[in-house]
């Protein structure tokens, strides 16, 4: 298994002229450019004292130049911990702190925030050694602690001038001169935007990112010159090693898409690029059936038609045709979803209309990826089969029959949390198992079934488990229904159910018969569900739920 760090250097020599990174809309960096920019880093950490194995702070949106700073930090052999940028200030200029960062690389709003109150610039700078923050745009000094790194940014074009005094070459490039300890720690990526106190900043060393990129590139073809559209957050795993770090290793060009993906602004996008496969979580797919698919399907003669055999291949070709159409038809992979369950409604049209689709499954502490199939063995409903770099069990007598924990053990797993021995413990078996917190079942061909959260699982009276994930797919399936949550209360069982009043009014319902109308649809339901399982009420609101970055809501919030 070779570093990943060493396959990232041998694709920029490689791969020098061809683009590598692009501000959808906007300007472009070559991978010798980006080269170019890596080492004009290098620089300004090597004069601002910065060491190797220091810490290395990224908290800005996604942009190529994001993706410029997290190789720049990767390839010196600091240490990246990478902010996501809707942390609060205060969140990261503690969290700063507490991991020792040395230096903060952010965007203008980033920067803005910690600014605010001088509170948050003093915090970070209580590190010994913090040299300062970043510009991520322009290298240029957002802040300094001493007059080094300011003086060095004025005079860095003579730095770099004088180190290749002929310009840069794909030659002169060598970001992998020996070889690097698999277990050094490259990451430090925190879970949420809390506090220190209760914060869970997951330690990855080198061969978590590089068993992942491994298996990624043996599973997925790559050729020089293929498209991606990235959308995921870059500072969650799960974006950051198949958006970045996996399509820059086989000289992929890789656009990356500024803001929010609504439906509109990402299907615009995706026909633009025109991505061989397209990585997102399944709420934005969701959103596109809700708004473009189901409402076709829903009507004559469509309806009709998808219920008879052999017509059916008319609706379905059709539509599987203007879904290839609008992600750009350039899919040879196609759609890679993880990060939550995939809606079966959709999910089974999916498979109906032979769609190029897969389900993943991974988690922060495993860098991240745990299952995968490719889609011409994908089973659904599944996760896949376990990744090959990673061992799997199911925590029951009878994995095939009875639902347990899913834990992992193998090199893409972390080596513990930051600073925190009491969540490392907790969170590994002693037999040395990492326990994921998810339930599972295992299929006779070890296919993965997530069943829900070991924490949301909901324990009746009667002694009965109820996973609330299954009841809320239905919930979402209904009309007007935009998003749920079910919870216990009280020996009853609810739902939250978030109501589309958008839709209602302009089908000429108004807000109480809106509100009827979902909760008669809700309680229908219960038709389908075991008797210990019923929905007792429902509880009806305007406002979304509050969402964690790939898009999962916070249930902690609700009850």
């Amino acid at each position: 298994m070779k570093h990943f760090i060493s396959i990232f250097n041998d694709s920029v020599k490689s791969n020098w002229d061809l683009p590598a990174v692009t501000n959808f809309g906007g300007n472009t960096f070559t991978y010798g450019q980006m080269a170019e920019q890596i080492i004009k880093y290098h620089i300004l950490f090597s004069e601002a004292g910065i060491k190797k194995g220091d810490k290395i702070a990224l908290y800005a949106r996604n942009s190529a130049e994001w993706v410029n700073a997290y190789f720049a930090t990767l390839t010196y052999e600091a240490v990246t911990v990478p902010f996501l940028p809707d942390f609060i200030p205060a969140a990261v200029a503690e969290l700063g702190s507490f991991s020792e960062c040395k230096l903060i690389i952010a965007d203008d709003i980033a920067y803005n925030g910690l600014k605010e109150d001088k509170k948050y610039i003093e915090q970070l700078e209580s590190t010994k050694g913090f040299a300062g923050i970043l510009n991520i745009k322009d290298l240029s000094v957002f802040h300094a602690t001493d007059k080094v790194l300011a003086a060095t940014r004025e005079t860095l074009d003579e730095h770099f001038a004088k180190a290749y005094p002929n310009g840069l070459t794909a030659a002169d490039v060598d970001f992998y001169p020996e070889e690097r300890d698999p277990e050094a720690v490259v990451e430090i990526s925190f879970t949420s935007g809390t506090t220190s106190a209760t914060s869970k900043g997951v330690v990855l060393p080198a061969r978590s990112l590089s068993v992942n990129l491994d298996f990624a590139r043996r599973e997925i073809p790559l050729k020089p010159g293929g498209h991606i559209f990235a959308v995921l957050p870059m500072a969650h795993m799960f974006g950051q090693t198949f958006d970045v770090l996996f399509p820059l290793s086989g000289g992929t060009h890789v656009f990356v898409m500024p803001g929010k993906p609504t439906p509109a602004r990402l299907l615009g996008g995706l026909g633009v690029v025109k991505p061989f496969m397209f990585l997102t979580v399944p709420l934005v797919i969701e959103k596109i059936f809700k708004s473009k698919v189901f409402p076709a399907t829903r009507k004559f003669p469509a309806s009709f038609l998808l219920k008879v055999p052999g017509l059916d291949r008319i609706v379905l070709n059709k539509i599987k045709k203007s879904l290839l159409t609008a992600f750009g038809n350039g899919f040879t992979t196609g759609l890679i979803l993880g990060g939550a369950p995939l809606n079966r409604e959709v999910e089974d049209l999916l498979k109906r209309m032979k769609f190029p689709y897969v389900v993943g499954y991974g988690m922060t502490e495993c860098g991240p990826l745990i299952s995968y199939r490719d889609k011409s063995e994908f089973v659904k409903y599944s996760c896949g089969t376990m990744a090959h770099p990673i061992e799997l069990r199911i925590d029951s007598a009878n994995p095939r029959r009875i639902l347990g924990e899913i834990q992992v053990k193998g090199d893409a797993v972390m080596l513990g949390y930051y600073k925190n021995e009491a969540a490392t413990e907790a969170t590994f078996t002693k037999d040395g198992w990492l326990k994921t917190g998810d339930m599972g079942l295992l299929d006779a061909k070890d296919n993965l079934f997530i069943k829900g959260r070991c924490k949301n699982m909901i324990l009746t009276g009667s002694g009965q488990n109820i996973y609330p994930e299954e009841i809320e797919d239905k919930i979402n399936n209904l009309p007007y229904v935009v998003e749920s949550l079910v919870v216990g209360r009280k020996n009853a069982i609810v739902a939250l159910v978030v109501a589309d009043y958008e839709a209602g009014k302009k089908d000429g319902l108004d807000e109480k018969a809106l509100e009827k109308h979902v909760d008669e649809s809700i309680l229908a339901l219960n038709a389908e569900l075991a008797a210990y399982s019923k929905i007792g009420y429902t509880e009806i609101r305007k406002e979304q739920f509050e969402k964690t970055p790939k898009q999962s809501i916070k249930r902690y919030m609700y009850s």
